[in-house]
């Protein structure tokens, strides 16, 4: 129905102040269907039935507002996110693109995210990156900062792609070409910085749960901006038959 229509416009579109401003980036097409996907994050069974309203409707009743009888439907966006802002921003948000301290300490940092994933935008963490390296000059972000965005894969895991590559929880070959953690490990440790990370989907999917299952693709994970390219030839399921190239 045209209702419909628009309103998954707006889930694409995401949040907007009434001026148009954006508020927070849409979702991307990918998780519309699937185990762990919309249906569980963003439609559910029935209104009020999915975890983003009760994630979202919990913050602002509890902690933004303290009144358990906060009521969503007669709520300003606008105001909501000013008081949330206003009450728990120096708390919670981690926005701030000025790393230096943190890089002049020796850290490293290796930021990760799904394309698919329903329950936050991946185009924010995107946006967070890219804003470190505008804070802070590419040439400076470099040495102690990557970004790796994983094709078909949800929130943490799941979905139709590789989902596991060393993140929380999940299993796979236990070297620093396969895992993010023990890229990071390498980094700091060693000064190796990562390059292409090799992520791998198993028979049983989900992450934590693929011990002793076949391998059904392998895909490398190229440093954001980067991307993976099929050379052309070779098996579409092996990371081997592809390139990390700019974009």
């Amino acid at each position: 129905t045209a209702p419909q229509v628009t309103a998954l416009g707006k889930l694409y579109a995401g949040a907007r102040h009434a001026d148009g401003r954006r508020i927070f980036p849409g979702f991307l097409p990918g998780a519309e269907e699937g185990e762990g996907g919309w249906a569980t994050w963003i439609t559910g069974s029935a209104p009020g039935k999915n975890l983003l309203f009760a994630f979202a409707n919990g913050f602002f009743a509890d902690m933004v507002y303290e009144k358990a009888d906060w009521d969503y439907k007669t709520a300003d966006l606008s105001q909501a996110v000013k008081a949330a802002d206003e009450k728990t921003a120096r708390t919670l948000n981690a926005t701030d693109p000025d790393l230096r301290r943190f890089k002049d300490r020796g850290g490293k940092l290796i930021l990760y995210h799904g394309w698919n994933d329903p329950a936050i935008s991946a185009l924010n963490t995107v946006d967070y990156y890219q804003s470190v390296r505008s804070a802070m000059r590419p040439g400076a972000v470099d040495p102690f900062l990557r970004l790796y965005m994983v094709p078909g894969v949800q929130h943490c895991g799941d979905g139709p792609g590789p989902s596991s590559f060393g993140q929380g929880g999940s299993t796979g070959p236990a070297d620093h070409r396969h895992s993010l953690q023990l890229a990071l490990e390498e980094w700091v440790e060693k000064g190796t910085g990562p390059s292409a990370i090799i992520a791998t989907r198993y028979a049983e999917a989900s992450p934590g749960t693929s011990k002793g299952a076949a391998v059904k693709m392998t895909r490398p994970l190229c440093p954001y901006p980067g991307t993976a390219a099929y050379r052309g030839a070779g098996d579409p399921n092996d990371a081997a038959s592809f390139t990390c190239v700019a974009r």
